[in-house]
């Protein structure tokens, strides 16, 4: 069976989404799925979007079933969702973001972080590969003749996902049902993508050669930054993903952690302290007040309620009023303040969010992050300076976040203020719908977007040399992927004196940077600041005891690959036979 459609999957934070075109039309009429799932008990309904909320159970409910699994003990979507107010223990959300965080073991079953014992935990990539479950099966009911395992699909991810992180989201999204060769495209991409299709043919008389695009996507999670340059081909226009910025946990939930700091003090003031689970019921509780308060006709004030805890309080609940315009007020302060764009981004980690279990930056300007991304890009000094600003999130859906964004560039760029790009966007879908029109336009010879990897990748090389007691080797960290690197090529990186010995476990650590534009497969750096390159997670490799006696040391070169579904592989290559090994992440906690 051929594919009859391409498949645009916006595996989201807090939303998923999926688009779809027929590939055999000559327009990319992009349509989206209706997405069935629960919305209270024995009650289904057919929704544009999926909340990526799953609720765990400790046993199996007829009336949370849904047509295609009657016997599972868990749901999702929208009243996961809703459950998370009521019974945060019970409530996975952001998995996502915790695909990216190295320091836990993501195949562990560590969801809900921080939950009793009694309560039934899952891994990160189990709790990704459910939810993208649900979303082939909603494909498959609504499609019968037409599985999604033949057609093309392209699923989403954050540009600032490093090697590790796309790999876990491929891993549990074929393990989900996806076809093998599925492609990732970058969110800021598919948003880019989705403005292409609205403007049609006229995007050409809006942008002129030497124009460039900052994309700003703010979502639940992660706030991800990419410019975008048009460029000039053979006469045509062309356009470049020129640079990306840090992987940053700042995003909507921060905004609904700040209210729920507010709240809690407002508590407190009325002698109620909250206890743990109570803060994190908070938590949700304030994620569906600021949706209500800052939507186009939302209310001047919106009830936050949680249960009770206290002897005096049990069955009962507590609650507190929150107004619309102090709530505006205080996420736009918060999140996107006034700045200078020479302010510098405080980086340490604070105490306020561990209890979530994420990393969340500890600078909440988003502002201010991007101020700091210009000035990264800077060539002799001077921020980048931006033409269009393309915003894409849920977090921009009221237009005073906009408005306060535009200000503030005006700010940095008196003389040509960079200009919102033109045209009526639909926030909550857009990279879905993007990234089926990609998928469109590439088999049908249409715009496309080029610029390779976003970053540059290292292997950490320990130095030959006297051991010095109490002291490690110091690191070299070879260069074995350039930025911008293109799918479907290759390249064998000159390499000196590596080696894996037979039978016994090789650990490489491995680093990236999203800044480093110039370094070469095999260029070697001795030194480099914490605010070029990150490290991530380590590769290893075990080579077999029939590739020799066990303990033998066989000398290897390193071979990088970018696949032409835009996946990263690096090979071991032996330099005295015909045989390769693979390096694979190691995804597991430190010790």
């Amino acid at each position: 069976m051929s594919a009859e459609y391409i498949i645009g999957i916006d595996l989201g934070t807090t939303n998923s989404v999926v688009a779809y075109a027929r590939l055999e039309r000559e327009a990319p009429d992009v349509e989206l799925l209706p997405i069935p799932q629960l919305v209270g008990p024995a009650t289904i309904e057919s929704r544009s979007g999926l909340p990526s909320f799953l609720a765990l159970g400790g046993k199996v409910d007829p009336s949370f079933a849904v047509p295609w699994a009657e016997n599972r003990d868990y749901h999702v979507g929208e009243w996961a969702r809703r459950q998370s107010a009521e019974l945060p223990d019970r409530v996975v959300s952001g998995a996502k973001s915790w695909l990216c965080h190295s320091r836990v073991d993501r195949h562990q079953p560590i969801l809900p972080w921080n939950a009793p014992d009694e309560v039934p935990k899952i891994s990160p990539v189990t709790a990704t590969k459910r939810l993208v479950e649900h979303l082939i099966a909603s494909w498959n009911q609504k499609f019968p003749d037409a599985p999604l395992i033949k057609q093309r699909v392209v699923l989403t991810v954050p540009a600032s996902f490093d090697a590790a992180a796309r790999e876990l989201t491929r891993e549990a999204a074929v393990a989900a049902g996806l076809p093998e060769n599925f492609v990732l495209l970058e969110e800021p991409q598919a948003a880019v993508y989705a403005w292409l299709s609205e403007m049609g043919d006229s995007w050409r008389k809006t942008l002129k050669v030497g124009d460039s695009i900052l994309v700003i996507d703010v979502g639940g999670g992660t706030t991800d930054l990419t410019l975008v340059s048009t460029g000039e081909e053979h006469g045509e226009l062309l356009l470049r993903r020129i640079a990306v910025g840090n992987h940053l946990l700042v995003g909507g939930d921060n905004m609904d952690l700040a209210l729920a700091h507010h709240v809690a003090e407002r508590f407190a003031e009325q002698g109620t302290n909250l206890d743990p689970w109570q803060s994190v019921s908070l938590w949700h509780a304030c994620r569906n007040a600021k949706e209500a308060l800052l939507s186009d006709d939302g209310p001047d004030s919106q009830p936050v309620a949680i249960l009770g805890r206290g002897r005096k309080l049990i069955g009962g609940t507590v609650s507190v009023d929150l107004d619309r315009e102090m709530t505006r007020t205080l996420l736009l302060e918060g999140f996107l303040p006034s700045c200078d764009i020479s302010e510098s981004v405080t980086r340490k980690r604070g105490s306020g969010f561990q209890q979530i279990g994420l990393p969340y930056e500890m600078e909440t300007g988003i502002t201010r992050h991007i101020a700091d991304f210009l000035t990264r890009q800077s060539v002799d000094g001077t921020p980048f300076q931006p033409t269009d600003i393309l915003v894409n999130g849920g977090v921009f859906k009221p237009s005073s976040f906009v408005q306060r964004l535009i200000d503030v560039m005006a700010e940095w760029f008196p003389n040509n203020s960079p200009r919102p790009l033109a045209g009526e966007r639909d926030l909550d879908h857009a990279v879905a719908r993007g990234a089926a029109y990609y998928g469109w336009s590439k088999d049908h010879g249409g715009i496309r977007i080029r610029g390779g990897t976003a970053r540059s990748y290292y292997v950490g090389i320990e130095t030959a040399g006297l051991a010095i007691p109490g002291a490690p080797r110091p690191l070299n960290a070879l260069c074995v992927v350039p930025r911008g690197m293109e799918e479907g090529t290759e390249n064998d990186i000159p390499t000196n004196n590596v080696g894996l010995i037979v039978g016994e476990p090789v650990q490489f650590r491995f680093f990236s940077s999203p800044v480093r534009k110039d370094d070469k497969p095999g260029d070697v750096l001795t030194q480099w600041s914490a605010d070029e390159i990150a490290e991530t997670d380590s590769l290893e490799a075990t080579l077999p005891i029939d590739e020799g006696e066990e303990g033998t040391y066989v000398p290897v070169r390193f071979h990088a690959k970018i696949t032409e579904l835009g996946m990263f592989e690096l090979w071991c290559v032996s330099t005295t036979s015909d045989q390769e090994w693979k390096l694979e992440f190691s995804v597991r906690e430190d010790s």
